[in-house]
């Protein structure tokens, strides 16, 4: 339901330099503000190829839904992103020149994402592990963890790794399939491949200074994230403890709504111990 958005994202990618043929692949996650009647002269032109998910997937069901459909089109790469993202003209020539100067040899590349004022993203900063965020933004870094706005993925990757857990519904999801990439492929942060991400505020998830009527959905991020980690064994664990009882003790100290706060945590972690969604693939040869 953001359809003004889109329209600029269609136009950013309608514009960019790298003139090869690209398709642009729309996921209408069942809007209800006239996304399919804004797009019909796109469609009519065949500038775009437009697919309703007939249900709110979330956002982790939309990206699976999409990437699954690019896959099995057999598309060389895809591109992902959302619809709040606007890609600079020159974004996806360095993604292409950058792929070719490779040879391949690549799981993802993820771009520069920058907020509507020019600064750092907040919600889009990659990780060179899970410790760690990249530091140097000028340079290009391997990265572990990168987000779904603006990721640059080899399709036989996705073949062989399978599609994102369309069961985390939201949050995660883009993280966890980074990961899932970057234990068996190379993957970059380009600083020269740079978009825009359009979002309302430019923080990142937190319960801490969360309303409380939005604190439902960290139930999400909290179940999602120990399937995230529990595919680096002990490691991942140890963060997530660590990560876990840190937030817990700004809730203590600094959040309003602390007993449900608290309890959101504690019940969406443990119902994570017993979560373990099933690797889906695209249907190819």
């Amino acid at each position: 339901n953001r359809k003004e958005l889109l329209l600029e994202n269609i136009q950013a990618l309608l514009s960019q330099t790298f003139k090869n043929k690209l398709d642009i692949l729309i996921i209408d996650n069942a809007s209800t503000d006239g996304t399919k009647e804004s797009l019909k002269d796109y469609i009519q032109r065949d500038e775009i190829k437009y697919f309703n998910t007939e249900a709110n997937l979330g956002g982790a069901g939309g990206f699976s839904f999409g990437m699954k459909i690019a896959a099995e089109k057999e598309y060389e790469y895809v591109w992902v992103m959302d619809d709040d993202t606007i890609p600079t003209p020159s974004a996806l020539e360095v993604l292409m020149k950058t792929a070719e100067s490779y040879k391949g040899d690549f799981g993802f590349l993820s771009s520069k994402v920058l907020w509507k004022d020019g600064s750092l993203c907040n919600m889009n900063k990659q990780k060179i592990n899970k410790w760690k965020f990249v530091r140097q933004y000028d340079k290009i870094n391997a990265v572990q963890y990168a987000s779904f706005v603006s990721m640059f993925i080899k399709t036989d990757v996705i073949k062989k790794i399978g599609l994102p857990y369309k069961e985390f519904f939201i949050w995660s999801d883009d993280w966890e399939y980074a990961r899932r990439i970057s234990k068996k492929y190379k993957c970059y942060y380009l600083p020269e491949s740079v978009v825009l991400h359009k979002c309302v505020a430019n923080v990142g998830a937190d319960i801490i200074t969360s309303a409380l009527d939005r604190i439902d959905r960290f139930k999400y991020l909290y179940r999602n994230d120990v399937v995230l980690y529990r595919q680096d064994g002990v490691d991942g664990f140890a963060y997530l403890l660590v990560r876990d009882l840190f937030h817990l003790l700004k809730i203590l100290v600094k959040a309003e709504n602390k007993i449900e706060k608290i309890k959101i945590l504690i019940k969406a972690t443990l119902e994570g111990l017993s979560f373990y969604p099933e690797i889906t693939y695209p249907d190819v040869k």
